[in-house]
């Protein structure tokens, strides 16, 4: 049985100030684990944890790893500009795309970002729409499939990111031609393992490529970058990934081949989006009805758009019910959204203590590729993000979309803007307008702004 990180208790208190859903995560045990991945590799002096912006692009947790020395792997032009306006320095910041556009190769050189090309036909491209760095990685791809004895981990040749190992060697020898003087290797086989031994494996194949490609191109390589992959136990039953124990595996690697060839020097990189927090956010969410059919549902004012993850994969993750955490598993439901689309379930045919209309939901493991995986179909809005900070206050750190950013991009062409007039009578709305004669919202609180965009009036959304 999974525990969540906040009481029922607690929940009664946040819930009563927060509407439902909404997204909560642990500042404590996101610090707790950033020290452990850095203490878990601190044998190797230049080591840098770069979390991955796309499992979580919040700017207060980014902020938080900021402040436990990790850095940003980020994927595309906003990512590297969020990254930029909360201060992260060159050195801290790693381009890691692909199919990328000239302008996001331009804006990642312009913050002097560690670029990581993906494939080998990038080097002309990059040529030709900016300049040449003086550091650079790029991606490995060793096709074929990737296993741990007899299990299948994951398939590299059907991955479209990276390079063969000819492209790389030829890559490197572009670049250095180019200008480029310090290399590194980056390479992404399987995710989500539920082993200890996938890096120091990942880390061993790394090491030999890396001593094969400097005897072939002499080129000075800075460092290994063994991105994401290690994953967290989702399954109750699941047993959790030991990162200490991960780390010292990959230092064994490194003694063994990377030392001995004259690369002891060499600094390693992580990209762990997932393992850093997805165990360290929470979806809450609230029973709003009960449904009973061939099967009977739990439906719930959360949906898809806050938690893709089961809807796309068939993904599982597990369910409290607070306040009946340790409540015998009596029933069985199928947990869902109100999208107009049956694959919209949390949980389908889970065992669960009896559901009463009102009850709060805790779906775990939310931390990662939660919240930033949320679209808007049936024009359904996200959520807000919560943090539940070390001293045990809350503090809202993203405030719940409303109809009027909904609406942003299309005021101007076919729909009207909101007039002066229409407004008058709206709570939110002042009767003044500002210098570009759109309306002046009234300075009431994120809590009132959020349930009093829960009435009727259709100016009360902003």
């Amino acid at each position: 049985m999974k525990t969540p990180f906040v009481t029922s208790s607690q929940l009664d208190q946040i819930t009563a100030t927060y509407p439902t859903p909404f997204h909560l995560y642990d500042e404590k045990s996101i610090r707790e684990k950033a020290r452990a991945v850095n203490q878990a590799f601190s044998w190797n002096p230049g080591f840098k944890e770069y979390f991955a912006v796309k499992a979580t692009p919040t700017p207060a947790i980014l902020k938080i790893l900021q402040e436990e020395n990790c850095g940003v792997d980020c994927a595309s032009e906003i990512e590297l500009l969020m990254s930029h306006k909360l201060g992260f320095e060159k050195q801290d910041i790693m381009f890691s795309s692909n199919d990328t556009p000239a302008q996001e190769f331009q804006y990642a050189r312009k913050l002097d970002a560690t670029i990581n090309l993906d494939a080998y036909e990038h080097v002309d491209f990059l040529k030709n729409v900016t300049t040449i760095p003086e550091i650079i990685s790029c991606r490995y791809n060793p096709g074929g499939v990737f296993a741990l004895g007899t299990d299948i981990m994951d398939n590299p040749e059907e991955s479209k990111f990276g390079m063969t190992k000819d492209q790389l060697i030829q890559a490197f020898k572009d670049l250095k031609s180019l200008g480029v003087k310090k290399f590194g290797i980056h390479s992404f086989l399987a995710s989500n393992t539920l082993t200890n031994d996938y890096y120091p494996v990942l880390a061993k194949e790394l090491f030999e490529l890396a001593v094969e490609v400097v005897q072939a191109t002499d080129v000075d390589l800075d460092f290994i970058n063994l991105s994401g992959g290690i994953g967290v136990n989702y399954k109750p039953d699941e047993v959790e990934n030991d990162i200490a124990k991960i780390g010292d595996g990959v230092r064994q690697a490194y003694e063994a081949v990377l030392t001995p060839n004259g690369l002891g020097q060499v600094k390693i990189f992580t990209e762990l989006g997932r393992f850093m927090l997805a165990p360290h956010g929470h979806l809450i969410t609230k029973v709003i009805h009960k449904k009973q059919t061939y099967r009977d549902y739990v439906g719930v004012d959360a949906s898809a758009v806050n938690l893709l993850r089961p809807a796309m994969y068939g993904s599982y993750h597990h369910i409290s019910i607070a306040g009946k955490e340790t409540a015998p598993q009596t029933h069985t439901y199928d947990v869902v959204g109100s999208l107009c689309e049956n694959n919209d379930k949390f949980a389908k045919q889970r065992q669960l203590p009896e559901v009463h209309v009102g009850d709060t939901l805790v779906i775990h493991d939310t931390g990662a590729h939660g919240f930033s995986m949320g679209y808007q179909y049936n024009a359904k809005l996200r959520s807000a993000e919560i943090l539940l900070q070390e001293d045990g206050t809350t503090r809202q750190i993203r405030r719940a979309e409303t109809a009027e950013d909904y609406f942003a991009t299309l005021y101007g062409f076919d729909l009207p803007s909101p007039r002066e007039s229409e407004a008058t009578d709206c709570p939110l709305y002042t009767s003044s307008a500002n210098t570009s004669g759109s309306i002046v919202a009234s300075t009431r609180s994120p809590i009132e702004t959020a349930r009093l965009a829960e009435s009727s009036c259709s100016f009360c959304a902003v």
